[in-house]
């Protein structure tokens, strides 16, 4: 079990700044099947628009999908699209506070027009900017750092995203890293395509890619790049901005990471079809803080980040990636999910995602030995109680100590083998305990089967079953099908 995946099964809400340039996106989409009469050019027959948060707004989106609060500090026009930028925000449960007028300029807006031709895959034919790129008035700037510094004490990182539209002005910049540096808050930039990083310097790291690197230090790299260049210019821009990490985005290669006092290190990514890249520095920017601010080394943090970019790549716009997806794509990069066997924590992250999407689990228990009919038909009717089952399996010592010497007749491999095999088993989890409760307590289903006649009481798990509000079924069994008559009838048949 890697360190990455326990820490994802006590990952815990938290509170996240974002500071920087907040865009509204407007897609206008519609069929594009022919070109115009008048000129050689595909003509869009406009169908709907929609609207969506962009720029650091839709960092914002990304760290409430991660499960993070949001404070937003920007700036919107005097206009129709600011208002409903904020009121895009505040939906979403993000706190606009911080989100301040200016009436000397417009609400930045990226308009894209989208044609879909003989109803294949949308496909953006060109855009539209409405923007102003010059820096922010002083006195506006520091409404903005006095709004976070009265909040600072509130949040557990800041996140600074930085397209060049004047809200990240110098002077913003330089008050914004100086507060979270007194206060021991971490800061984290995705940059500017800009070729002074001067402003940055003191943050905690910064994000960018090969050519805004490259850029900014002034160092060419060929796109053959080797490790020990893109280290270089890692490298350079730790030394230079006095940054505690440098998180240098590669496109398909995933990902390099310099630590102050540290080696370089590669974080590959998976091979995909990239479909969009649009938003995938958004969603590395946030999935980088959720990571940060619930104690990830900056190698975890990256793993986690490098996961959620790949997930946003694969999809047409700017999508707020949820965490549970995330965690998904994580356990499938940590083995194969071909079989059903789990470990516990494996266990806590595959049943989080079935939550998310509002799957009923069901658990049960037993020593499944010499596997027959009975068990096939009860584990049939458990799957029916729910939309899962997880089932937990004795050890073969436990099995040894309930059912004596000379059992298991099959050991906990065969066993588990054996019960794979059937559909209705979803997952399997083997218990060294003589009882489950310490399984209930971490796994928490919605249904717990028992086989037989019992009666509740006579239930092992019973007190724990009833401590935490568990539904209780209990299921008939058919009788002279128990393994142990089995075994019997086997050993009366060979006269034994």
């Amino acid at each position: 079990m890697s360190t990455l995946l326990h820490k994802l099964t006590t990952f815990r809400p938290f509170t996240a700044m974002v500071v920087g340039d907040y865009m509204l996106d407007q897609h206008q989409y519609g069929a594009a099947e022919r070109l115009s009469p008048d000129a050689p050019v595909p003509v869009l027959h406009a169908s709907r628009t929609e609207d969506r948060p962009g720029g650091a707004a839709n960092v914002a989106l990304c760290v409430r999908a991660l499960r993070g609060e949001v404070r937003c500090v920007g700036v919107v026009g005097d206009d129709v699209e600011g208002r409903r930028l904020r009121d895009a925000l505040a939906a979403e449960g993000c706190d606009v506070e911080g989100m301040l007028t200016d009436d000397l300029r417009p609400t930045t807006i990226k308009r894209s027009f989208v044609g879909l031709a003989q109803h294949r895959h949308p496909q953006k034919m060109f855009r539209v900017d409405v923007e102003s790129r010059d820096a922010i008035a002083d006195a506006l700037a520091e409404r903005l750092a006095e709004h976070v510094a009265a909040h600072l004490d509130e949040v557990d990182v800041v996140c600074l995203e930085d397209y060049d539209k004047g809200v990240c002005s110098p002077t913003l910049c330089r008050r914004i890293i100086e507060r979270c540096r007194e206060r021991g808050k971490p800061v984290i930039i995705d940059p500017a395509a800009i070729e002074d990083y001067d402003k940055y310097r003191g943050a905690t790291a910064i994000t960018p890619n090969r050519s805004e690197a490259e850029l900014a230090t002034g160092l060419d790299t060929p796109i053959d790049a080797s490790q020990v260049h893109n280290a270089g210019l890692a490298a350079a821009l730790g030394r230079a901005l006095d940054l505690d990490a440098v998180v240098l985005t590669l496109d398909r290669h995933g990902a390099l990471l310099e630590e102050r006092g540290g080696d370089p290190i590669v974080v590959p990514t998976v091979a995909r079809s990239v479909y969009d890249v649009t938003g995938a520095g958004d969603v590395v920017l946030a999935a980088l803080a959720a990571a940060r601010a619930n104690g990830f080394t900056w190698h975890e943090a990256v793993e986690f980040a490098n996961a959620a970019a790949g997930l946003e790549v694969e999809v047409f716009g700017a999508r707020p990636i949820p965490l549970a997806h995330v965690q998904r794509e994580i356990l499938a990069r940590s083995r194969s999910l071909s079989g059903k066997v789990r470990t516990v924590d494996e266990l806590l992250v595959e049943l989080a995602v079935h939550r998310e999407a509002g799957h009923r689990i069901v658990f049960t228990n037993g020593c499944f030995d010499v596997i027959h009919a009975g068990h096939v038909t009860y584990l049939r009717d458990a799957r029916q109680q729910g939309d899962l089952l997880v089932v937990a399996v004795n050890s073969d010592a436990q099995v040894r100590a309930q059912k004596g010497e000379g059992r298991p007749i099959y050991a906990i491999g065969d066993r588990l083998d054996i019960l794979a095999e059937l559909n209705c088993v979803d997952y399997l989890v083997v218990f060294e305990e003589p009882t489950v409760d310490d399984l209930l307590r971490a796994l928490r289903p919605e249904v717990y089967v028992k086989g037989g006649d019992y009666q509740p009481d006579d239930i092992n798990e019973i007190a724990v079953v009833r401590e935490l509000g568990l539904e209780l079924r209990v299921l008939a069994h058919r009788p002279g099908l128990g393994s142990t008559d089995v075994i019997e009838r086997m050993a009366r048949a060979s006269g034994q």
